[in-house]
């Protein structure tokens, strides 16, 4: 397909496309790398979520931290490497729980979800840095405190998809049942 936009983190191809039912279509696709997003759990149990502005909402955000692939990088490299770079500390413990497409109507991009635990500080030498264009804030909060920010902020729907797909972190009934019932009024699950 041929490439109408190249950026930094992505590219946006246009043709036209024969479907599996015979019928030609324009299709716009826009090409991002593999992501990785990290659900950091410390010692305790809380979970670390990450502050920053997002220019396309032209807002600051609550997020789990995440970030692409670089050519050639492992996703569990990946897991470690914006770990480091966006909440400050090394894992010692990466566990991948699973992946998805978010948008594939028109984005291939696909998010690998890890769990990130033992939590330490990075090596000194550490190469691995925020982005120069990231301004990032960690906060560290229980699962009781993500989930009452989901209820307030509860139209900012994409970042709720995100939170669906994480749902085994809760350990307990009441948080399981709490959950359900938030996804439930947002119709994001019946």
């Amino acid at each position: 397909m041929p490439i109408i936009f190249k950026g930094r983190v992505f590219s946006v191809e246009v043709d036209t496309r024969r479907f599996p039912d015979g019928r030609e279509h324009e299709v716009a696709v826009v090409r991002h790398p593999p992501s990785v997003v990290l659900i950091p759990i410390e010692h305790d149990g809380r979970v670390v979520l990450i502050k920053q502005y997002r220019a396309s909402v032209d807002r600051e955000l609550w997020e789990l931290p995440a970030g692409s692939l670089e050519p050639g990088e492992s996703a569990d490299a990946a897991a470690r490497r914006e770990c480091e770079e966006e909440i400050g500390r090394a894992p010692a413990r990466v566990e991948r729980l699973g992946a998805w497409y978010p948008t594939p109507g028109f984005c291939d991009e696909e998010l690998i979800f890890f769990r990130v635990s033992d939590l330490r500080a990075p090596a000194p030498d550490s190469p691995h840095k925020p982005d120069d264009d990231e301004d990032i804030r960690p906060k560290t909060v229980t699962i009781e405190e993500a989930l009452d920010w989901l209820e307030r902020a509860y139209e900012v729907r994409s970042g709720l998809l995100v939170f669906a797909k994480v749902e085994p972190m809760f350990d307990t009934v009441r948080e399981h049942a709490r959950f359900a019932g938030l996804m439930k009024r947002l119709g994001l699950r019946a």
